[in-house]
């Protein structure tokens, strides 16, 4: 029977606690929410939401084809302009999605013949760009730039480094400086995805490339998300002009991908915009992040130091992981739940993301509600 082995692999998903359900939720949720990647508290800002409707009513509801044809937007490449310049880069290019945006950046600078050294806890799309891509890829011990060096050491040629800034799963930081010397001393690139820093780290929240002083280097290419600190949709390699310039030529998710909409691209000009305006922001969130790790350590649960806006707790098991996520729900309080595959270390997790429209109310609440509904 067609498809008959999907029946086989549902029945182990069961088993294993690990199935994955859709949950729409309403235009207002009555939940608090330490669930969603808003860090900053823009998706809904009225400033940002009128740079969507406005975009939508000017350029029209898509962006009617791929970029290279009818899909680029005078829009587009003002938002392009004014990224590079917030975050201290030669060139941006906007694509559809930040996972679009990861596997152009690997694919295209990772030719026949190159190394890949991938972070053993790096994200999904930049794993999937390594499968993707036409180099052979080495992944190396999280957040170790002795590893990296010595990978790197085992090859004659071009080679790029990839690497999460903030890693999503526990909210820890990678060593950029140390990884960008690592590199260096082979001639190789440094490709970081900034998903998690832009708009969180770094002066005003120009994120973690800025914050280690690589902004503008010429061996740093730096993709970024315009889905969580901006509020918005779609994402963005930012680099050197002749990097940039050879993924407009070379980059199949850019190439062959329709552009992204215009009032993705209006809501998150629009939020950049308004971020310049208010840099407070970003220091907000890494406190509010603060006080949650402070708070739940205190209540004796088990929870990761934030180096951004990501704070995890461990659970016992996937199984608890999903209960303890549920539990939290119906009293009130949505957060993340990470457990494998999603989870390279295999331990489950609640994921709570720092907002900064948090108040400290909101964040006591939040803390005893997962106290009281603990595994």
């Amino acid at each position: 029977m067609a498809f008959g082995w999907i029946d086989e692999q549902a029945r182990l998903r069961r088993r294993a606690g690990l199935v994955r359900t859709l949950r729409p939720r309403p235009a207002v949720s009555p939940l608090l929410d330490l669930a969603s990647n808003d860090y900053l508290g823009l998706a809904h800002h009225p400033e940002v939401t009128e740079g969507a409707a406005r975009a939508a009513r000017l350029w029209g509801g898509g962006s009617t084809g791929s970029r290279l044809v009818t899909g680029s937007t005078e829009l587009h490449a003002e938002l392009e302009q004014e990224l590079a310049d917030f975050c201290g880069a030669e060139a941006a290019l906007v694509f559809s999605s930040g996972y679009a945006a990861n596997l152009a950046a690997v694919t295209a600078l990772a030719p026949h013949g190159s190394l890949i050294v991938s972070d053993a806890g790096n994200h999904a799309s930049l794993i999937d760009g390594c499968r993707l891509a036409r180099g052979t890829t080495q992944v190396v011990a999280h957040a170790e730039p002795d590893a990296v060096r010595k990978a790197l050491h085992t090859h004659e040629g071009t080679a790029i480094t990839v690497s999460d800034t903030v890693f999503s799963v526990d909210g820890d930081a990678a060593p950029l400086a140390a990884l960008a010397e690592a590199c260096r001393e082979h001639g190789a690139g440094l490709v970081v995805d900034d998903a998690h820093g832009l708009g969180v780290l770094g002066d005003g929240g120009r994120g973690a490339p800025h914050a280690a002083g690589l902004a503008g280097a010429d061996d740093v290419v730096v993709t970024v998300t315009l889905s969580k600190s901006l509020g918005s949709q779609g994402g963005a390699v930012l680099g050197p002009a002749r990097v940039i310039d050879h993924l407009v030529n070379a980059a199949r998710t850019f190439i062959f991908d329709t552009g992204l909409a215009p009032a993705a691209a209006g809501a998150a000009l629009s939020a950049l915009r308004l971020l310049r305006r208010e840099p407070e922001r970003a220091a907000r969130a890494r406190a509010v992040a603060g006080e949650l790790y402070a708070h739940l350590t205190a209540a004796g649960l088990e929870a990761v130091r934030p180096d951004a806006a990501v704070v995890s707790v461990r659970a016992p098991s996937p199984e608890d992981a999903v209960r303890w996520a549920a539990e939290c729900r119906a009293a009130g309080l949505a957060v993340g739940c990470f457990r494998p595959p999603s989870v390279p270390d295999g331990i489950s997790r609640l994921r709570l993301t720092a907002r900064a429209d948090l108040t400290g109310e909101q964040i006591e609440r939040a803390v005893r509600l997962i106290g009281e509904t603990r595994p």
